[in-house]
């Protein structure tokens, strides 16, 4: 196994790549996310153990995108959709017990992160994120919620890093799961400056995505084609932000395979 040390442009080509294989196969892809949420959302509604669970299937979902992503990647023509599913699917089958090792420390390692904010707000967003606790505009406007908020998100990064190539290393380099998290991690140090792009590119995608939502909502509301009192107008801006989000978040998996292929090769 060989570190590539990219340059920062590469991170701008990760994304450009995971978008052109979305394109290949744009309805499995999102089919693959969809199937994949409802599994993590039927887990969540557990009790006690649910949203542990839920965080412990992180790695595996990752991984069944990469391999969705690597077979649609490699293939010229337009690759078949249940071959992406089939992909996904004996990826993680294949490497269930070391991907249930990585998926207990990522389930064990959040809380504490998470929780460490409390030194902050008393656990009140430790107890939203964990627990889906209600949150009043009062609440999400206090000062020390947000502060809570910052410090878990500058708690995470790291974490981040440690566990984003965990999953690939542990399928294709068959890395123990404790030796993928360091490797991820210094691997990710040694490519920060591409993954920030790889970010900074997606955070601009999201950003474009939420002004055409804008424009699309005020001009449905100066067409008046549902209306004076703005409801119907309301409820297709609310199905075309779930839609759009879908959408971002699938390419976003999608495009991971690419930022762990250029970082690793076989020797």
């Amino acid at each position: 196994m060989k570190l590539n040390i990219v340059p920062a442009r590469a991170g701008a080509q990760w994304v450009r790549s995971g978008l052109q294989t979305f394109a290949k196969r744009p309805l499995a892809f999102m089919v693959l996310f969809m199937l994949s949420m409802t599994v993590v959302s039927l887990i969540s509604r557990l009790p006690l153990l649910g949203p542990l669970l839920t965080l412990a299937l992180l790695p595996a979902t990752t991984l069944g995108f990469m391999a969705a992503a690597e077979y649609a990647s490699s293939l010229e023509a337009r690759p078949q959709a249940a071959g992406i599913f089939l992909a996904a699917f004996r990826a993680v089958r294949t490497d269930i017990r070391p991907l249930a090792v990585l998926g207990a420390l990522y389930a064990v390692l959040i809380p504490v992160v998470v929780g460490a904010s409390a030194v902050i707000d008393g656990g009140q967003f430790a107890r939203v994120y964990l627990l889906g606790e209600p949150v009043s505009r009062e609440l999400a406007q206090s000062g020390a919620f947000q502060a809570a908020g910052w410090l878990a998100m500058l708690l995470y990064l790291p974490l981040s890093l440690t566990f984003w190539h965990a999953p690939a290393l542990i399928h294709w380099h068959h890395v123990p799961p404790v030796k993928s998290l360091f490797f991820s991690f210094v691997a990710c140090l040694k490519t920060f400056k591409a993954l920030l792009v790889f970010m900074l590119v997606w955070l601009g995608v999201l950003a474009g995505a939420g002004i055409l939502l804008s424009a699309v909502s005020l001009l449905l509301g100066a067409v008046g084609l549902f209306g004076s009192d703005g409801a119907g107008v309301e409820s297709v801006v609310g199905l075309l932000v779930m839609g759009g989000a879908t959408v971002t978040a699938t390419m976003f998996f999608t495009s991971l395979w690419f930022s762990f292929r250029n970082t690793f090769e076989s020797e």
